[in-house]
């Protein structure tokens, strides 16, 4: 259930609280003449039911009170309410359609765009991210590659490219691809830094100068199954936006190897290792540009398939038999 707060101006109210009434699912609707400040307008408050959000929305916007108005939205966890529970065969109904809800689009896009606001936290995390990393390279260490992996903010600006092209919204995809580069380009720098000063100070780990270094070699040798574990998780990272799992998003950190890769390609240089820099580098491009690619194609499927559900569910819900 989401609660929704709006800000109308008074010559579209009437149109706006007609269409709420007629909508399923809409409830505790409370309207209140004049009670609105920045903008000015009626206040109009109700909760709806995720199953009608969307073309609730689409509503509102249609009638222009995007842009004419404001229109908050929250989550509610719970709703205490007097009226009587549904009778059985009302209640298997609100299971299956719980189940079968649509994402409400409006808070997948404000997720994704949350994390698209590029601050400086978010080159910082990078860097610290590809640190850890290094060390993890350095003394052979998967708990640390693991650590690093969960550090790393990267896959809010992946999601945000493919949003971005899901929306043919050039400006967003620019902003995503210009930060994953800087802030991958930091972490190498940042790694690479770190790693000529290890070399210097004769602190390196004798496992990885005489070549014993299979977590490095895991890294920087894609191979097939890099681009399978990228498909998948950027499936799973869709899913976990959509559905809010944020369980199942850390998931995804946990899968790609992307800072592991920045980290390489900083520490293979700082030990002239050329061709493991290089390696490094096709891995930290494939999984890239396989979540961008799976992120776009689930976004854009997700939408497709939403659509073209009957809306005869939902309305038998109200009507049941």
């Amino acid at each position: 259930m989401l609660h929704v707060s709006a800000v109308c101006p008074a010559a579209l109210t009437a149109q706006v609280v007609s269409r709420l009434v007629a909508a399923p699912r809409v409830e505790n609707l409370v309207v209140q003449p004049g009670a609105g400040r920045r903008p000015d307008g009626d206040a109009i408050s109700f909760d709806v039911h995720e199953s009608t959000a969307n073309r609730m929305f689409s509503e509102m916007r249609r009638l222009g009170l995007d842009e004419n108005g404001a229109i908050a939205v929250a989550q509610l966890d719970a709703a205490l309410t007097a009226h009587a529970p549904p009778r059985p065969a009302e209640r298997r109904k609100v299971r299956v359609l719980r189940r079968e809800a649509a994402p409400v689009w409006e808070l997948v896009t404000a997720r994704i765009e949350s994390g698209s606001r590029y601050a400086p936290s978010f080159y910082l995390l990078l860097m610290l991210a590809g640190l850890i990393g290094a060390v993890g390279l350095l003394t052979n260490s998967s708990i640390l590659i693991v650590g690093a992996m969960v550090v790393g903010p990267e896959y809010a600006a992946i999601i945000a490219v493919a949003l971005g092209m899901t929306r043919r919204d050039q400006r967003g995809v620019m902003s995503g691809i210009a930060a994953l580069g800087a802030g991958f380009g930091a972490a190498i720098v940042a790694t690479l830094a770190f790693g000529l000063v290890i070399r210097a100070s004769g602190a390196t780990p004798k496992p990885f100068l005489t070549g014993l270094r299979p977590v490095a070699d895991f890294v920087n040798s894609p191979d097939v199954f890099s681009a399978i574990v990228a498909v998948l998780a950027g499936i799973v990272g869709v899913v976990s936006l959509t559905e809010a799992k944020a369980s199942a998003l850390i998931g995804v950190f946990i899968s790609v190897t992307t800072i592991p890769a920045a980290a390489s390609i900083g520490i293979s240089i700082a030990y002239s290792l050329w061709g493991d820099a290089g390696g490094s580098a096709l891995q930290l491009l494939l999984n890239v540009v396989v979540l961008i690619i799976v992120g776009y194609a689930g976004l854009t499927a997700q939408r497709w398939f939403w659509r073209r559900q009957p809306t005869s569910q939902w309305e038998a819900m109200e009507h049941p038999s």
